[in-house]
């Protein structure tokens, strides 16, 4: 095949290249160190500095079907405690204007293997967590049998 026009193709490809770097933006490094933070501020029961990273109308949504509490509720749930330990694995942010939405796998000494997803919102403080969610992963080969004793349990209380 014959490039008749290379000035056409140089420009082609070099809007191309130009497009993905700007589709790939880097995370804000201030995103990803407020969920470091979290992380931290949690293992060490630091709970002043843990709830000063969500937002004021923040939701966190726990791993018991009855846990989506209002930070509020969330401190009178976290504060009595001794804190809890999760080690990163691995982290997932997609950034869209002033809003980010991740997805972290968790390690945990307690639980195995966990996941983190949620919400980031760019507020005058910086980085605010909107929305936070724990869960435990199931795979697909045990998904019927976890749920069959998950809904089993629901009926006995």
């Amino acid at each position: 095949m014959t490039v008749r026009h290379p000035m056409l193709t140089w420009l082609l490809a070099a809007s191309a290249l130009l497009l993905s770097g700007i589709c790939r933006a880097e995370i804000p490094l201030e995103a990803t160190q407020t969920l470091d933070k979290l992380h931290g501020y949690a293992a060490s029961a630091d709970w002043d500095n843990y709830f000063a990273l969500y937002s004021e109308d923040a939701h966190f949504i726990g791993t018991d079907a009855t846990e989506n509490w209002n930070m509020q509720e969330f401190s009178a749930y976290a504060r009595p405690t001794k804190g809890w330990h999760y080690t990163l694995v691995s982290r997932q942010l997609q950034q869209h204007g002033d809003v980010i939405v991740f997805d972290e796998h968790l390690s945990s000494k307690s639980y195995g293997n966990c996941r983190g997803t949620g919400t980031l919102v760019l507020s005058p403080q910086g980085w605010k967590i909107l929305q936070y969610h724990l869960s435990f992963p199931i795979p697909n080969a045990m998904a019927k049998r976890i749920t069959a004793q998950i809904s089993a349990a629901s009926k006995e209380e």
